[in-house]
């Protein structure tokens, strides 16, 4: 059983200064990777954010989570994260993504599984140092190319199957029941065969819904808005877990949130607004609770047997920039009270075994 490297995606985004003295704190509490989401209308430049926090850090590995190809063509996007891995002197990693906040908040549509999986095909291959047939009158080539490796994030089994097909690593986004992670595995799998590539060459990545939180109530209400923003646009995921919908049309209760359930503004309000749903849906689709409940939830997928390369506990709601936080940080709690919980538990199931 190997250790997951921890990776976080949320910073103090007010400056590229100050996301920059933000990672390098991320850094110093022993944060693996660093992770922007590539969100135009919410934050500042994602490649700009990034060289900054190479210059000030020395180990930790950085890259959006999620770029997408609607918002930047997959030329840009490559040349982009090659120059940020000559910066950081080849600590990249690029996450792709069909878009989320990206292109709804610009009134476009998120890309279909097909470019995605062309895009990402395009992306390693002009970052092999290679030629791609654009339509232009050369084919194009990156005048810097760099082996910066290519995840994707996915959820349904028809992007988990092209993920698998030509992703260096994917990211699974389908929270933490285990009928749903081994699906979620299958499917890669199968992809990779279908493509003649070895299954086990595709890396695997957990991108976790986590609500640290020690209210209880304000907990599993946070944990019912991440369920049903999961069946908003993935409903056979509560199939395949054997949850039940026993409440409204999903698009006539999404007319109470915005833009979803996931980035509501008030995460405990909106999980009121489908407090229908059972306790075992919010258990399916995040990590909740009180840090050792948390470390404990992260354990038990941890230890299912599936090889889990990056684990990101994905905080919800989002934290408060740290100039306005009285206490610790969302990042010094899940890194001095979760991760160390974490390791200890898989060191003693992993001497348990051997």
């Amino acid at each position: 059983m190997s250790m997951p490297a921890f990776g976080l995606n949320r910073f103090d985004f007010s400056t590229p200064t100050n996301f920059a003295a933000d990672v390098a704190r991320a850094e110093a509490l022993g944060w693996d990777v660093a992770f922007v989401p590539d969100s135009q209308l919410r934050r500042h430049d994602t490649y700009v954010l990034l060289a900054f926090a190479a210059q000030a850090t020395e180990r930790i590995r950085l890259g959006p989570l999620l770029a997408n190809p609607v918002t930047r063509h997959p030329t840009v996007t490559a040349g982009s994260i090659a120059t940020v891995d000559a910066v950081s002197e080849g600590r990249a990693v690029l996450g792709l993504g069909i878009g989320d906040t990206a292109v709804r908040l610009a009134g476009l549509k998120p890309a279909p599984v097909a470019t995605l999986e062309a895009a990402t095909g395009a992306i390693r291959t002009l970052l092999r140092g290679e030629a791609l047939e654009v339509g232009a009158a050369q084919s194009a080539r990156l005048p810097h190319p760099r082996p910066v490796p290519v995840w994707v994030a996915a959820a349904g089994p028809r992007m988990l199957r092209a993920a698998g097909r030509v992703a260096d690593g994917v990211f699974i986004r389908a929270g933490r029941n285990e009928t749903v992670l081994r699906a979620a595995v299958a499917a890669i799998h199968e992809g990779a065969a279908d493509a003649g590539r070895d299954p086990a060459s595709v890396r695997l990545g957990l991108v976790l819904h986590t609500a640290l939180e020690d209210d209880a109530e304000r907990a599993l209400a946070i944990g019912k808005s991440m369920a049903a923003g999961f069946y908003e646009y993935s409903p056979h995921l509560f199939e395949t877990a054997g949850l039940p919908w026993d409440g409204p049309d999903v698009h006539e209760l999404q007319r109470q949130v915005h833009p979803d359930f996931h980035h509501h503004p008030d995460l405990v309000e909106s999980g009121r607004v489908v407090d229908f749903l059972p306790e075992a849906a919010a258990d399916a689709f995040s990590a909740r609770g009180t840090a050792s409940e948390v470390a404990t939830q992260l354990i038990e997928v941890l230890s299912l047997g599936i090889e889990f390369e990056i684990v990101v506990p994905h905080p919800v709601p989002n934290p408060p920039p740290p100039a306005e936080t009285s206490g610790a940080t969302y990042m010094e709690r899940i890194a001095r009270e979760v991760i160390p919980l974490v390791r200890d538990g898989l060191a003693e199931l992993a001497s348990s075994v051997n």
